[in-house]
């Protein structure tokens, strides 16, 4: 067992140092614009809410540093604070995900039966309905805000979840370690706590910042067309629909907050798919 855990300790050492430039510049990105929104209030940034209509559309100053929106406020302000809303719903849900179809896939994927068959029948069933539209209409059954928002997104992104999980647990649930711990006498729920859920964990992990990504870019999907977080909040998805109707005057407005949102899904895809590489329990890792 030492010379086994000393074998996965080495092979995860000598893939890390292969991880490149990419992913510590996508390391660097996530870390900048977690700290800009935490710590939104106490930057020297005006409010984002405030207007002044004589400073519509204002360039780049030393006062705003990257202008103003078509309402006059500043548009640096309504990034930073942006990405506080944009980054609340994309963490939230794939935290409701992960842990309701997290749970669900390894149940399936141990017991196996009718009870996999049901939940991998449901599980079929929510993915044949096309996702955004149906987060479309329930969030205008619901009404606008950021919870329910959050809670359609985690919901939606459970089977997802599921299936990563209940592939993991497929995949494990033959091995050496859980048939020794079954002839020991262990009991269910001690095999699914202590020797699949360690394991389980590490893909669920890489997925959910790919999830994070794919949830960024669904708030910002519905709040470009007004349904996401409520105004006058501000997350890039409603900056960039405030701006195409400065398309031909400032293009600015709708492109820094595209800009800010692809490079930034773009990071927790490349963290996420980097990890993924990493934990593959095909790899070896236990």
């Amino acid at each position: 067992m030492a010379t086994l855990e000393l074998r996965i300790r080495e092979d995860v050492t000598v893939r890390s140092r292969r991880l490149g430039l990419l992913f510590w510049l996508a390391i660097g990105w996530i870390i900048l614009i977690f700290a800009v929104a935490i710590l939104a209030d106490v930057l020297p940034f005006p409010s984002p809410t405030d207007m002044d209509m004589l400073e519509k559309r204002a360039p780049f100053s030393t006062e705003h540093w990257l202008g103003t929106d078509g309402l006059g406020r500043d548009e640096l302000a309504r990034l930073v604070f942006g990405a506080r809303s944009s980054l609340l719903v994309g963490l939230c849900a794939p935290v409701i995900g992960v842990v309701i179809g997290g749970a669900l896939g390894m149940l399936a994927g141990y017991f196996r039966g009718r009870f996999e068959a049901l939940l991998v029948g449901s599980a079929d069933v929510l993915l044949a309905f096309p996702p955004l539209i149906l987060a479309l209409a329930i969030t205008a059954y619901l009404g606008q805000s950021i919870l329910n928002l959050t809670l359609i997104l985690g919901v939606l992104g459970v089977p997802a979840f599921m299936r990563v999980a209940r592939a993991a647990t497929l995949a494990l649930s033959r091995r050496e370690f859980v048939i020794a711990a079954q002839a020991l006498g262990a009991t269910h729920a001690r095999i699914l706590l202590r020797e699949l859920l360690p394991n389980v964990v590490l893909p669920l992990t890489a997925f959910f910042l790919v999830g994070v990504a794919i949830t960024v870019v669904a708030e910002g999907a519905l709040s470009f067309l007004g349904l996401g977080v409520p105004p006058p909040t501000p997350s890039w998805g409603s900056m960039i629909g405030e701006g195409r109707e400065s398309l031909d005057i400032a293009p600015r407005l709708a492109f820094l907050p595209a800009i800010t949102m692809f490079l930034s899904v773009l990071s927790f895809n490349l963290v996420g798919d980097t990890l993924r590489a990493l934990t593959d329990p095909r790899q070896g890792a236990l």
